[in-house]
């Protein structure tokens, strides 16, 4: 596995990511906040990391959710994977949902998504009049548990 150069500016005072083990898939991203926040069972609200970042031309990074979260206190994100596109600049931002019954404190400098880079391939659509056959066809939604 090789290292994607990625350049990361530091808008505010917080963490830089990091693995957190040797084979990680993702690094965290922590919340960067002024004073904590209490997130209520359905709501949902933008959390600011304090870093933006540059990613080479043909790469992507992934904002997903973080499984302790999940699974002590149904934090989620609503837009999962969020997609950070090669050309953003902007502060990485997530949108953290409370599934959970109890309210959330959010702190500052907790960990709150992770966050996983991949190459992404352009598509050239080429318009035709049929698409090759398939054994599956058109069948959609729950068709292979019939």
């Amino acid at each position: 596995m090789g290292n994607l150069p990625v350049r990361i500016k530091r808008l505010r005072a917080t963490p830089l990511p990091v693995y957190m083990t040797e084979h990680a898939a993702g690094v965290d991203l922590c919340a960067s906040l002024s004073a904590d926040f209490v997130l209520a069972p359905g709501e949902r609200a933008l959390v600011p990391t304090g870093l933006a970042i540059e990613l080479p031309p043909g790469f992507e990074a992934q904002v997903r959710p973080r499984s302790g979260l999940a699974l002590r206190h149904g934090i989620a994100l609503v837009n999962s994977p969020g997609t950070i596109d090669a050309d953003y600049r902007g502060e990485i931002g997530v949108i953290l949902i409370n599934l959970g019954s109890e309210p959330f404190t959010v702190s500052d400098g907790e960990r709150i998504a992770q966050m996983v880079f991949a190459r992404c391939e352009r598509a050239e659509f080429v318009e035709v009049e049929e698409l090759g056959d398939t054994a599956r066809g058109a069948g959609g939604f729950g068709h292979t548990g019939r």
